[in-house]
């Protein structure tokens, strides 16, 4: 399989293919922020922050830094012509009140009800759940970046999720390196396959059940 670099650069690449022009996008802590390198040429999306940030550009370049200028995740940003900047509440108001088209986010597990579990392990520290349950519940898309097992071989897409839950069925779309997988009231539909494997390998890394769509596709690079 991939690299780690190469796993994350293929996720981020087909997720960015499901931008829209005009999106209002948040895009989680971690892997998903790389997402906005990623825009499809002729795509304008307008990125949220939850402190307080519409219009986020893209990772300044060294020695251009502001440091009043961050994202959720305390990363340098830059600001786009036409940036605005409020109160977190505002922000927050813009997500629970249904205005983010398109959310990314990373996860530790997802089941095959689109359930999500990303923000803790019982017994290690944590920082709290931040916006990612608003986020679930508001935004009208919930795209899940994530490899598709741990770091052990162990499988992260379960039948249950075990860790505890940031939303209840509130997953539409898996993208790993192995799969672009779609949430459906039935279960999980396998519908596109990196180009070195087969349906029955990405079965083999998932404990949840997998129907292969009958247009199975393989992912492109």
């Amino acid at each position: 399989m991939a690299k780690d670099l190469d796993k994350r650069e293929r996720i981020v690449k087909r997720i960015a293919r499901e931008l829209r022009d005009g999106f209002y996008v948040n895009l989680g802590i971690g892997m998903p922020t790389l997402v906005a390198n990623h825009v499809p040429p002729g795509i304008q999306v307008v990125l949220q922050s939850e402190n307080g940030m519409l219009g986020i550009g893209p990772y300044p370049l060294d020695g251009q830094e502001d440091p009043d200028l961050i994202n959720a995740g305390k990363e340098t940003i830059s600001e786009m012509p036409g940036t605005s900047y409020f109160s977190s509440a505002d922000s927050f108001a813009m997500i629970r009140g249904g205005h983010i088209d398109f959310s990314v986010l990373g996860a530790m597990e997802v089941d095959e009800e689109g359930s999500l579990a990303n923000w803790m392990i019982p017994g290690k520290m944590v920082k709290g759940m931040g916006g990612a349950m608003d986020l679930v519940a508001g935004a009208r898309r919930v795209v899940v970046a994530m490899e598709h097992t741990t770091r052990e071989g162990q499988p992260k897409i379960l039948k249950k999720c075990t860790l505890p839950l940031t939303g209840t069925k509130v997953v539409e779309t898996i993208v790993s390196e192995m799969a672009y997988i779609r949430v459906t009231p039935t279960g999980l539909v396998l519908e596109e396959i990196a180009p070195e494997l087969t349906a029955e390998d990405v079965r083999r890394a998932t404990e949840a059940r997998l129907m292969v769509s009958p247009s199975l596709k393989v992912m492109e690079n």
